[in-house]
């Protein structure tokens, strides 16, 4: 699928998730694919015929969003436990937690250089993290209800948000400020994403319609209404000609934006597909849904069902809010993954064909409770001071959004009173 455009078929499909599958993502080399679940783990499988793939286990619920750095030395994921992973994939699979959303997070994106990390919230915020130093920088408020998805353009200058208030907002990275807003009356966006020259959005609607935006005119472009179901998730091809769709009709769409008509449907879900992605050289492309399989789709018919050997890699992480504390449950890690974001050739492509380690023998690495080198009683004094944290992290994350609010509020209010001056002026 490059150029020319070929007739897609299934090659196989990845079984390992025990629930419905609600994010996938290459990795930059197309050598690996990440995939988020409502089974609360993260896995990363070899597109190698039978190499083992590797389960995250961190996150303490549904694992909603996930992605590649364009380096592909990281992975962020998001979750409904409130918070943002950061892991480093490979088999020890050690993971930042960053904490700032007082909401389940609905959206992990990566900025085209990898600097910065946007995340979308329940709480009606976006967020931004910058990478390098692992810390959080600002958020952004406008949305009234639920903010679903939050994407980079490719130049890092703008972000696209959708939320349940029925709009998706522009914003300007620079000032940070909303600088464009497109309104439905029908239904929400529950994906959106810049085409790969920045100049276009693409929305994918509760109300079955995917919808194609030129932000430079603030004008539709396009309309397609070819699915019976809500639309999930959409993915364009890196030449920007193609829009793949997933559906909780249980079916993915490829549209042709050039002709703009829908050129294939493809069926191979038993259930609501929930995420699409074309990998990063556009020859493939993986989708999953709520059949828990994750189909990845390439220009050769080869049918085989691949169930590879599965280890488990559990998360020892630092934690990081937006009072930018770090507090350490394993010495130097989050240096360590400082290092890998700095010099990617320290994580190797692939992982190493090893034997299998079950997971005590992968607990072994991590210093047992008579082996620390901090008491007991500094820990435990430690959490507390993290508890302590956390409260005043949601505390501070109300009352900005309650600013917002009332500096929204005042500024209709200034507005309605000069159209009312203007009014008195033009009568008397």
């Amino acid at each position: 699928m490059a150029s020319a455009l070929e007739d897609p078929a299934l090659e196989r499909y990845f079984k390992g998730h025990k629930a419905a599958i609600t994010s996938v993502d290459f990795s930059p080399s197309g050598k690996q694919l990440a995939t988020a679940s409502w089974d609360t783990f993260l896995m990363l499988w070899n597109c190698k015929p039978q190499a083992r793939a590797f389960r995250y286990v961190g996150h303490k619920d549904v694992v909603t969003s996930l992605r590649f750095s364009p380096l592909g030395n990281l992975l962020a994921s998001a979750s409904r436990d409130r918070t943002v992973r950061l892991w480093i994939p490979d088999k020890r699979g050690k993971s930042s937690e960053f904490k700032a959303h007082t909401a389940p997070v609905r959206s992990v994106d990566f900025s085209a250089d990898g600097q910065f990390l946007a995340t979308a919230s329940e709480d009606k915020s976006i967020k931004v993290w910058n990478m390098y130093r692992q810390r959080f920088l600002y958020s952004l408020y406008r949305h009234t209800h639920w903010v679903r998805c939050a994407k980079f353009s490719p130049d890092g200058r703008l972000i696209v948000s959708c939320s349940e208030d029925k709009t998706i907002k522009i914003w300007d990275t620079t000032n940070k400020q909303c600088v464009n807003n497109f309104s439905d009356s029908v239904g929400f966006a529950n994906f959106v994403d810049f085409n790969p020259n920045g100049t276009c959005i693409a929305s994918a609607g509760s109300d079955h319609t995917v919808k194609l935006w030129d932000v430079r005119v603030n004008k539709l472009l396009q309309h397609y209404q070819v699915h019976s179901g809500g639309v999930n998730c959409v993915s364009f091809h890196p030449s920007g000609n193609y829009l793949i769709t997933a559906s909780s009709d249980g079916t993915l769409k490829i549209l042709d934006l050039l002709e703009g008509r829908l050129i294939y449907t493809l069926q191979g879900h038993t259930g609501p597909v929930f995420t699409v992605s074309f990998s990063k050289g556009g020859e493939l492309f993986s989708s999953g849904g709520a059949d828990a399989q994750i189909n990845p789709k390439l220009e050769v018919i080869d049918l085989q069902t691949s169930s590879p050997p599965v280890v488990d890699v559990l998360s020892f992480d630092s934690t990081t809010t937006t009072d930018t504390t770090t507090v350490r449950t394993l010495a130097d890690k989050s240096e360590e993954i400082s290092r890998y974001f700095l010099n990617p050739s320290l994580l190797s492509s692939e992982c190493s064909p090893t034997s299998l380690k079950k997971k005590t023998e992968d607990m072994s690495d991590f210093p047992s409770e008579s082996q620390r080198s901090i008491p007991l009683a500094v820990t435990d004094a430690l959490e507390h001071i993290m508890e302590q944290l956390n409260v005043l992290t949601q505390t501070v994350s109300i009352l900005e959004q309650r600013l917002t609010l009332t500096e929204d509020k005042l500024k209709d209010c200034l507005e309605n009173q000069q159209r009312l001056f203007n009014v008195i002026q033009q009568k008397s």
